[in-house]
């Protein structure tokens, strides 16, 4: 045994030894980085000042310094591209910047898949389950679609339409070989062309994900971006260029003024628009010109839309239109000064070719923004077209001499010059009175190709780099006096030599957790200090159990050495439990979380491996060490302090259990009745909506501030919370959450800053007040679309009974006793329902958001896995104590089990409690109600175990016992 001990404590020290040269040689390359992001920050910030527009000119010079020295060998032979690869980046949260879910429009995708062009059975099940999906966002898109187009077409052979994807006319094997090519589209196509897009826009080090079990939807981090508007469309266009030749406005004029007079005879919604509209214009358009009418806003071009999609027969089958992408201008007159007055969106008669343009975009090779020197109005953009496109464009532009070709780009027109010779070396250009960046913008979508299919933001959040600084500051304090706190903890209640021990093993834990992060590549987030700092808490649990239990021991009269010994083996059982429960709720977390919550499960889950090895293994080479000086003889685990606390304690547990069940019952009521009257505070990630942190110069009054946005977004919700300090808010409101249209975002930032601006710093510009960069104005924003929000619930309620079944299977298999899974079962469905009522009691009475979103989730799923840890303990020594006293009766059992580890439930729990209470005052609003909810469920669960769990057990197995009992007394009486 003594040889055993040696070899594994060798083993532990060779394990221990190798993964501290790993951990150090992958965090070298973070501490490499760090020194020339450091340069290339100065050197940006030095080449950005003066400039125009300072935000890109400090992304291009940082972008242009970093990519010069990539390539460049810096560190043991590895380049610097290598070495930012390897080392721990920091997330969105912490560093500032842009978080994009996309959704790839599925109706459009289905178009680019099939075969069949203009086919109205297919445009009917497209709009058929578009509209099936607004309702049931959650359903099979191709399930249905295929179902849809079953009762319209019955007769379609799916081969034939989807060729060559599908190979079987087969609805569930189409089915299976349309989501194969989707996902396959979406891994390549799609996401290639947006790392183009995004590297052509200067984002450093971005992160693009396709989100696996959500069909077409991808997820992009953009640290460091600033022009979010800007970044929004460029990642929605779908760089769908078209060349089309055009009719006049005279040769169709007849056309469309007969649709005019048919909708005013037929009285449709909106008649008199398009006649209106016409007789508006007629001064103003050119017969010899495709243009035929200006729209003078969105609503008029809706409504002319409709109209002349309903009159459709009544116009040639090549007529297609067309509307300009901004509105023209014509110089007016008024007085001695000529103004530019705004006219409208123009309507422009396209000729189609064989239902197309006369040629694709896809001809287009390069593009580049240029000066236009033609009409003096700002920027162009030039393109270069390949050997074949040069050839058709020669042609077309020879055989359409005095005509116009429309330039148009995903559906809109951009222009339509009139082609005075033939085009030779297939150059062309866009204009369109561009500002500097869009042409940019423009010129390098088209260089990174278009889209298979048109992509929409349905959630996205920005955080300002202030805030990022912020975030880091709290994390990292949080950390450090959660971190001491502990190590005092320890060698307050151990005494010095375990608590240095245990403390050491903290400090290692630490660095191999950062170390295996470092080596996975992965980005620390500020929910992923939350989650180191968590599992150190966890990490004490494992050496107070194997104090505690050697405490026993030497008081059981054993010597230091044979008590450390017997303690690491009778405790080895429940902490190895304990941490298994907890990374089984990590994983639950891992799968169904996005974003942060995953940054937290990752973390959560490498700290408890970490903790287990360096509690269980580490620490006891530490006192094999200890073993070979004096010190181990005068070893006692225990300070004046601690020494007479929680000792040889005689509580009745069992002789409460009906007062307990009476109580449970009581707050189960009124927490039933609280859910059927209040509610919950829903957050944005179930509701959908957007959330604004807007900071201001002086305190605010958030009842007053509620009272004056409502009247700006016509009924719809809006609350106003105080986040971190008296000038800073939080604003939510759903105002057209479920519109794609574009300026929506503008629109909300206006109305916020129409009312805010009295509150504001003097002189502050709407410009300024939504930089994301500033003392005041918008620090943060959230979006989150109704479908995402669907989806995100729709999880939340997975994965939370995913971990209550996994628990109760556990716990089956691993004590072999239904009683044990029943009782585990019930303390932690107890604890995670005391949650979800004291939050729809307490919101709005706490100075914090109380919010049921993705966090609260992450929260309760860890006291799941915390609570069955606590729980596992008792019961592992109620196993124990029914082998070791099988004559006591199992009342006597469950008693003496609990008050012989109540020691160690209360120094668990009080370590735990000191860690979120650091993270609650010091690690920033933005976790303050995950680390409430975990500390609520963590004072709850040690109570469920006790008053629950045990109980339950109790009075579901005591019959078997009884009867055990009875068994044996008959057999001895005879």
């Amino acid at each position: 045994m003594q040889n055993k001990g040696k070899l594994a404590a060798l083993l532990s020290s060779v394990i221990a030894v190798l993964l501290i040269l790993v951990c150090a040689f992958y965090l070298s390359f973070t501490i490499v980085n760090s020194n020339y992001e450091t340069a290339a920050t100065d050197y940006a910030h030095v080449q950005s000042q003066g400039k125009e527009n300072q935000d890109q000119a400090y992304n291009d010079a940082y972008k242009h310094y970093m990519d010069s020295i990539g390539q460049q060998k810096v560190y043991l032979g590895y380049t610097l591209d290598e070495v930012r690869k390897w080392g721990v980046n920091l997330g969105l949260d912490l560093k500032g910047g842009m978080n994009v879910t996309l959704q790839v429009d599925m109706p459009d995708m289905m178009r680019q898949l099939a075969n069949v062009k203009n086919d109205s059975n297919f445009e009917k099940a497209l709009t058929a389950t578009s509209a099936f999906m607004d309702k049931e966002p959650n359903a099979d898109y191709l399930q249905h679609f295929l179902a849809e187009y079953a009762k319209v077409c019955p007769n379609a052979d799916l081969t034939v339409v989807f060729s060559p994807v599908v190979k079987e006319n087969k609805p569930d094997v189409a089915r299976s070989q349309l989501r194969a090519e989707i996902r396959d589209m979406v891994n390549t196509s799609a996401t290639q062309t947006l790392r183009k897009r995004i590297d052509q826009f200067g984002v450093v080090s971005p992160n693009i994900q396709v989100l696996e079990g959500k069909d077409g939807q991808i997820l992009l981090e953009l640290p460091g971006v600033k022009d979010h508007e800007r970044v929004r469309e460029l990642l929605q266009r779908s760089a769908n260029l078209e060349f089309y030749l055009t009719y006049t406005a005279g040769e169709v004029a007849a056309d469309i003024n007969a649709v005019a007079q048919a909708a005013i005879k037929d009285s449709i919604e909106d008649a008199a628009t398009l006649a209106q509209v016409l007789a508006a214009s007629q001064g103003m358009i050119n017969p010899n010109y495709p243009i035929l009418a200006y729209a003078p806003t969105d609503k008029e071009v809706k409504a002319i839309d409709a109209t002349l999609a309903r009159y459709a027969n009544k116009l040639p089958n090549d007529l297609k239109f067309g509307w300009g992408v901004k509105p023209e201008t014509q110089q007016v007159k008024k007085g001695d000064k000529t103004e530019e007055v705004k006219i409208g969106y123009a309507l422009y008669a396209l000729k189609t070719q064989n239902g197309g343009p006369a040629l694709d975009g896809e001809v287009v090779k390069d593009a580049s923004a240029d000066f236009d020197a033609q009409s003096f109005r700002g920027q162009e953009v030039s393109m270069t077209m390949n050997s074949e496109g040069a050839r058709e464009w020669s042609r077309i532009t020879g055989a359409n001499i005095g005509k116009s070709i429309a330039i148009v780009l995903d559906g809109q027109v951009y222009s339509a010059p009139t082609v005075n010779t033939a085009i030779d070396g297939g150059r062309s250009s866009i204009t369109g009175n561009f500002t500097v960046e869009e042409a940019k913008d423009l010129a390098n979508v088209l260089k990174a190709g278009k889209m298979k299919a048109k992509v929409n933001i349905i959630s996205d959040m920005v955080i300002g780099p202030s805030l990022g600084k912020q975030a880091i500051q709290d994390g990292m304090m949080s950390f450090v006096v959660a971190l001491v706190c502990l190590m005092i903890f320890m060698i307050a209640f151990y005494g010095f030599i375990p608590g240095i021990i245990a403390n050491l093993c903290l400090i290692f834990n630490l660095f191999f957790t950062l170390g295996i992060l470092a080596s996975f590549q992965a980005v620390l987030t500020l929910s992923g200090i939350a989650g180191i700092v968590l599992s150190l808490g966890m990490a004490v649990d494992a050496n107070v159990l194997i104090f505690e239990r050697a405490k026993e021991e030497l008081r059981a009269g054993k010597n230091s050495r044979t008590a450390i010994a017997d303690g690491y083996s009778n405790a080895f059982s429940a902490i190895f439990d304990g941490n298994l429960t907890s990374i089984i709720t990590g994983i639950i977390l891992l799968y169904f979380g996005t974003g942060p919550i995953k940054g937290f499960a990752t973390t959560l889950i490498i700290g408890l491996i970490c903790s287990f090895f360096t509690a269980v293994y580490l620490s006891r080479v530490f006192f094999l060490w200890v073993a070979k000086t004096k010190a181990m003889n005068k070893m006692t685990f225990t300070t004046a302090l601690s020494r007479k606390l929680f000792h040889d304690t005689k509580i009745n547990f069992m002789g409460k259990r009906k007062a307990a069940f009476g109580v449970t019952i009581a707050i189960i009521v009124v927490f039933v009745a609280s859910l059927c009257l209040k509610g919950l505070n829903q957050g944005i990630d179930f509701s959908g909506g957007r959330n604004y942190i807007v900071k201001f110069e002086k305190p605010v009054n958030t009842t007053e501030l509620q009272q004056k946005l409502a009247p700006e977004f016509d009924g719809s919700t809006v609350s106003v919370i105080t986040i971190e300090s008296s000038n800073q808010v939080r604003i939510s409101t759903n105002y057209k959450i479920d519109s794609d249209a574009k300026g929506t975002d503008e629109e909300i930032t206006g109305k916020l800053f129409k009312v805010l601006k009295p509150y504001l710093r003097p002189g502050m510009s709407d410009k300024e007040f939504s930089t994301y960069d500033a003392s005041q104005g918008i620090v943060s924003s959230q979006k989150v679309g109704p479908t995402v929000a669907d989806d995100m619930r729709t999880e939340a309620y997975i994965a939370v009974t995913l971990a209550l079944i996994a628990m109760f299977l556990y716990i089956l298999l691993r004590f072999r006793n239904v009683a044990f899974s029943l009782g585990a079962l019930a303390a932690v469905a107890f604890t995670a329902f005391s949650i979800i009522g004291f939050y729809s009691i307490f919101w709005g009475v706490f100075p914090f958001a109380m919010e049921i979103d993705q966090t609260f989730i992450a929260a309760i799923l860890t006291v799941i896995g915390y609570q069955i840890n606590d729980t596992v303990v008792v019961f592992d020594r109620v196993r124990e104590n029914l082998g070791l006293y099988p004559k006591w009766n199992f009342f006597d059992t469950i008693n003496h089990s609990i008050n012989s580890t109540l020691a160690r439930t209360i120094m668990t729990s009080a370590s735990t409690l000191l860690v979120l209470i650091c993270i609650f005052i010091l690690g920033g609003d933005s976790i303050r109600s995950f680390v409430f909810a975990m500390g609520f469920g963590v004072i709850i669960g040690t109570l469920a175990t006790i008053f629950v769990a045990s109980p339950v057990a109790y009075v579901t197995d005591s019959r078997r016992h009884h009867k055990k009992a009875d068994t044996k007394a008959i057999a001895k009486n005879a």
